[in-house]
């Protein structure tokens, strides 16, 4: 068996999202289930370095994952020739100036998103990989949930017909931080620090739009800052200055008209924290992060309104659960395990920065439409080098 042992420099993974899906549900799980199988007598094995500012965060962190190297030190790593990849899960702000040194040392690029604060700086760091030859990918984790997997499924099968909207429903009450800690990080609503739901979500929402329903034409959207003030990790008050809910609406090219509907201060009543509904000629859906429901026009009822008297049809009924017909693993896995083919085998891999700079083109479309109360057309974006 040929192993390709593969360094990889994890930047940030002490952070919610860097420990919990890239460290211990990723590369932890790549390296106990034998690396990543390419071909009957082939795997690629992840050797990852783990870095952050806080020591004793990383100890624990090994002893979690049972990787063996940390360091506080980035630059000694980014020197050293046998890691070849960088990943970045840090905040916002911090990101471009370590891809920057990242490309400067050679190392082929993998991060979380937004990529960066502003499309410029996204196109620079863009272009500064593609001038430079290296291999760079962006995390676009939601096209692996089963449930997108299962919708793209359905369009392909043409279950819906002419697909007519979709209607996403995203989010769940995140505590003050007083009573009850909060289950996200307090730069999350502070805009100085890259805060904000807007520039979070939709990014997500363009590579699932782009990628499942078609391509962003425009949007319309509405942000509001619903809670004035949270208290952070250290019990101190204070004051939210980014978003923490997004109403947008898009227009895509192929008619289909989009609403998701963004939040931190909703409870949810529905059947997952994020819900697609795609309506078609033909059928319907509605899709959580893992299940899928179904209703065809042949199944379709016939509602007439009337609210003098009890409402006679269960809307719930009528509906059939899309049955598992694949084998669905963590979703940062899967995209990390086409990374490590690209670099080391160079198989396709379209998700790359390019994809990025879209996500965050489209955050700031959308806060240009809340400030000035308007539709903002998305225009194609130039990057050197992209055909």
């Amino acid at each position: 068996m040929k192993e390709y042992k593969t360094g990889i420099i994890m930047n940030g993974v002490t952070g919610r999202m860097g420990t919990n899906q890239h460290l211990l549900r990723s590369i932890a799980e790549i390296i106990k289930q034998g690396g990543v199988k390419i071909s009957p007598g082939e795997t690629i094995m992840p050797d990852p370095v783990l870095v952050g500012r806080d020591e004793n965060k990383l100890k624990k962190l090994c002893a979690l994952s049972g990787v063996s190297k940390m360091t506080t030190n980035l630059d000694e790593v980014m020197a050293d020739p046998y890691y070849t990849i960088y990943f970045d899960a840090q905040t916002t702000t911090r990101r471009a100036d370590a891809i920057r040194k990242a490309v400067k040392a050679g190392k082929h690029i993998y991060c979380e998103k937004p990529i960066a604060i502003d499309v410029k700086e996204a196109l620079e760091l863009y272009n500064l990989c593609k001038n430079a030859g290296l291999k760079n990918g962006v995390v676009q984790d939601k096209l692996w949930l089963p449930g997108i997997i299962k919708l793209k499924r359905l369009i392909q099968q043409d279950f819906f017909g002419q697909i007519l909207s979709v209607r996403g429903e995203f989010g769940y009450w995140v505590f003050e931080g007083d009573s009850i800690p909060a289950q996200r990080p307090s730069w999350n609503y502070r805009k100085e620090d890259g805060g904000g739901i807007i520039v979070d979500m939709l990014c997500h929402w363009r590579y699932v739009l782009d990628n499942v329903f078609g391509k962003v034409k425009s949007v319309s959207c509405l942000g509001a800052t619903h809670i004035p003030e949270r208290v952070d990790e250290q019990g101190r008050r204070y004051k939210c200055t980014a978003d923490d809910a997004a109403y947008a609406t898009f227009e895509l090219e192929n008619g289909i008209i989009a609403h998701f509907n963004s939040s931190w201060t909703v409870r949810v009543r529905r059947d997952d924290l994020l819900t697609l509904q795609v309506d078609g000629t033909q059928g319907s859906a509605v899709a959580g992060l893992r299940e899928c429901y179904i209703q065809h026009y042949g199944n379709t009822p016939k509602p007439v309104w009337n609210p003098d008297i009890t409402q006679p049809i269960n809307f719930f009924e009528g509906w059939s659960k899309v049955p598992e017909q694949e084998v669905y693993e963590n979703a940062f896995k899967m995209q990390w395990e086409l990374f490590l083919k690209h670099v080391v085998k160079d198989e396709p891999f379209p998700w790359d920065l390019y994809e990025g700079v879209k996500g965050v083109q489209l955050a700031e479309k959308g806060i240009e439409s809340w400030e000035k109360k308007c539709w903002v057309d998305i225009p194609d974006l130039k990057a050197e080098g992209k055909r």
